[in-house]
């Protein structure tokens, strides 16, 4: 989309969250004299704090700028749900100031859901800390998901010497993850818990810093993943990863077997 139809299709949308509300239903006299449904442009400018002038610009798509702030406060006035107040901030390119804290809570239907799958399945919160995970991965990441306490996958993989025996090509897949995990915690780099692991991790493993300060960008891609599994050997899967609906700070990592190409 280009630049003009994107500032465009920011003003229709927010037009045409405008004109679905009602003004009683945030507080506003209903008036006898509406001409248009739903509330005044003026009333919405009163209500985020902007000039009638300066909104009026934005509902026609012209090329101004609106701060993260003004935005949210729009989106509180618009009284725009979690999907449309995400698409909002996309449309205006602006980052989302509200977007953090506390990643919530898995759906127990999504709990049930992991353990009915047949192949190494696990979940990953933002700050790669698995809230879920089936018996075959348990199985399959010795070290990491069969361990008590918090089962987060950066530590494992760098602080842990058994990641370097379990994962073949140790080195490309941790520089890999690494810059996987900067490609998604790009949104989130203030947020203090995860900075906290970003500096115990630089802290503690040498290999972490230097992918890190690299500064390699890369998304979660799928591929081929192989291990030296101490008890069931030389293991070669396809991964598979899916964020879920409705909780985008998680993500579904399923390992499935190749087909025609079976684990030794």
């Amino acid at each position: 989309m280009s630049p003009f139809s994107q500032k465009r299709e920011l003003g229709d949308f927010i037009r045409g969250q405008r004109e679905k509300l009602v003004a009683t239903a945030i507080g506003l006299a209903p008036g006898s004299r509406r001409r248009t449904p739903g509330l005044r442009r003026e009333e919405v400018a009163q209500l985020c704090g902007l000039s009638t002038t300066w909104y009026t610009w934005i509902e026609q798509g012209r090329a101004v700028s609106v701060s993260p702030g003004a935005l949210a406060r729009l989106a509180r006035a618009l009284q725009l749900g979690r999907a449309e107040r995400a698409y909002l901030f996309e449309l205006a390119g602006k980052r989302d100031p509200d977007h953090g804290g506390d990643v919530g809570e898995l759906p127990e239907a999504v709990l049930a859901c992991v353990g009915t799958i047949a192949a190494p399945a696990y979940i990953l919160d933002r700050t790669w800390n698995a809230r879920a995970w089936n018996a075959s991965a348990e199985r399959l990441f010795i070290g990491w998901l069969d361990q008590p306490g918090e089962r987060n996958l950066l530590r494992f993989i760098f602080l842990h010497a058994s990641a370097r025996v379990l994962i073949c090509d140790w080195t490309e897949r941790a520089r890999r993850v690494a810059g996987e995990f900067r490609a998604a915690s790009s949104r989130h780099l203030d947020d203090p818990v995860l900075r906290r692991l970003i500096d115990e991790l630089h802290r503690e493993s040498a290999d972490f810093a230097r992918f890190w300060d690299a500064h390699g960008v890369l998304g979660r891609e799928g591929g081929e993943r192989t291990f030296h599994h101490p008890q069931d050997g030389f293991l070669r899967y396809e991964q598979v990863t899916f964020t879920l609906a409705g909780g985008p700070d998680f993500k579904l990592t399923m390992l499935v077997t190749s087909p025609g190409i079976p684990n030794e």
